[in-house]
């Protein structure tokens, strides 16, 4: 069988594709590389990226779409899990969130693996993200 060489890219959809491309510069840290409109300006598109951890995010407005609020009990995407090296940069990226206001669940142990820990918190469109870490083997 061929084999994966990672994640290319994901692409979330949004209900404000400008609000979400600017919260994401800003929470995330990721730079805006391309803005355009595709399907005679029925969708939208933004896409950021972090180059160095090899990370492109879109996101998409599909406009005319009713303006629904995310929930992962619905088919489709369940939440977006972004790797951080140890506890120390998850402490590093709680405090970042604190600064900014972002609201998110405590620090906890992941439910799959209690060795690693997990930080849980929405976007504008409330779809779930986490910063996840792996504790270095030892």
């Amino acid at each position: 069988m061929p084999e994966l060489a990672g994640v290319q890219h994901v692409a979330l959809t949004v209900t404000d594709a400008a609000r979400s491309a600017d919260w994401y510069a800003e929470v995330l840290g990721l730079r805006i590389v391309v803005r355009f409109e595709e399907g005679g300006g029925e969708r939208y598109k933004i896409i950021l990226a972090d180059r160095a951890a090899r990370i492109l995010v879109g996101v998409v407005e599909h406009r005319g779409a009713p303006p629904e609020r995310f929930d992962e009990r619905r088919p489709g995407l369940d939440h977006l899990a972004f790797a951080v090296d140890g506890r120390a940069e998850l402490d590093a990226w709680a405090a970042h969130l604190d600064a900014l206001g972002v609201p998110y669940s405590p620090v906890a142990p992941a439910t799959l693996d209690p060795r690693n820990s997990v930080l849980v918190f929405r976007d504008p469109d409330h779809i779930q993200l986490e910063f996840f870490a792996v504790p270095a083997e030892n």
